[in-house]
């Protein structure tokens, strides 16, 4: 077992590469602040919901299934610990990332999460931070990213994996170092632990799936906003900063002029001779 990727490895290249291509796919949108007016959000739509298309043929053939045939046979107690287990190592990546934000009591407070799960939880199994009254942080390396001013880019579909950014794409090979799969070399014991947490991760939604099915008109849309509003909310913080809205020229153009066109300018009227007296003037042009 392995505890940190090796330099030159090739974890380590693409850790590299994913911090690169981040930098490079945010100065677009750095340009215009994140999440500005003007960026169009969804570029890819045509191939995003073919995408969207393949996953839930995947979910609803392979997935679901699964996913239920899990939850039926495996105990409710057992799950929970799946799930704390996973999460033990989501704290432990937000440690990092809280502190790489500059955010240093989350981060400690992570950190003290994770120390008293492991150590009093059977490695995490138990979540006995939760009733010490240690709140979960979750920061990914995404966020990082979104702190330091990345743009989040172009809203994209994963094939399996979802909803995503340019931003967040980039991320995830660093993401993917400190989840439980990376610390083994061997292969089938990287595929078991991967396999069981997309099982365990899908059998948790298969509510909110049911209730997405039942209320929204457009799920591609419905997900895609959501997973938006969601990731903006979480790089702020809960404290999105207002986005400025475009000038309204409809409003402010002349009654009969067309919108967003400068009304023309008034012809100018000749002055009348001095010695001429002034023309009574209308009472409707007085007004």
């Amino acid at each position: 077992m392995k505890c940190s990727p090796r330099p030159g490895s090739l974890s380590w290249r693409l850790a590299t590469i994913a911090v690169v291509v981040a930098a490079m796919a945010g100065c677009a949108t750095i340009r215009e602040g994140r999440g500005g007016p003007g960026q169009k959000l969804d570029p890819w739509e045509n191939w995003n919901r073919k995408v969207y298309g393949f996953n839930e043929d995947l979910d609803n053939y392979v997935l679901k299934p699964v996913s239920t045939a899990y939850v039926e046979v495996v105990p409710q107690p057992v799950r929970r610990g799946v799930t704390n287990f996973f999460n033990n190592f989501a704290d432990a990546w937000s440690a990092i990332n809280n502190m790489l934000q500059g955010k240093f009591a989350l981060g400690f407070e992570d950190a003290t999460r994770v120390g008293a799960n492991t150590l009093f939880g059977l490695l995490g199994i138990l979540d006995v931070a939760t009733e010490m009254g240690l709140e979960h942080h979750y920061e990914d390396f995404g966020q990082t990213l979104g702190h330091y001013g990345v743009g989040a880019g172009a809203y994209m579909v994963l094939p399996l994996l979802g909803p995503s950014t340019v931003r967040d794409t980039a991320a995830l090979p660093v993401d993917r170092l400190a989840s439980p799969p990376a610390l083994f070399d061997g292969t089938g014991a990287q595929v078991g632990f991967t396999l069981l947490q997309i099982i365990n991760t899908r059998a948790g939604l298969l509510g909110a799936s049911r209730v997405i099915d039942d209320i929204s008109l457009d799920k591609y849309t419905f997900i895609r906003d959501a997973y938006l509003q969601r990731r903006r909310s979480l790089v702020f913080d809960g404290n999105e900063p207002e986005t400025p809205q475009p000038p309204d020229d409809a409003a402010s153009a002349p009654e009969g002029a067309p919108a967003g066109k400068d009304a023309p300018a008034a012809a100018a009227t000749p002055a009348p001779p001095a010695s001429a007296a002034p023309p009574s003037t209308p009472a409707s042009a007085s007004k």
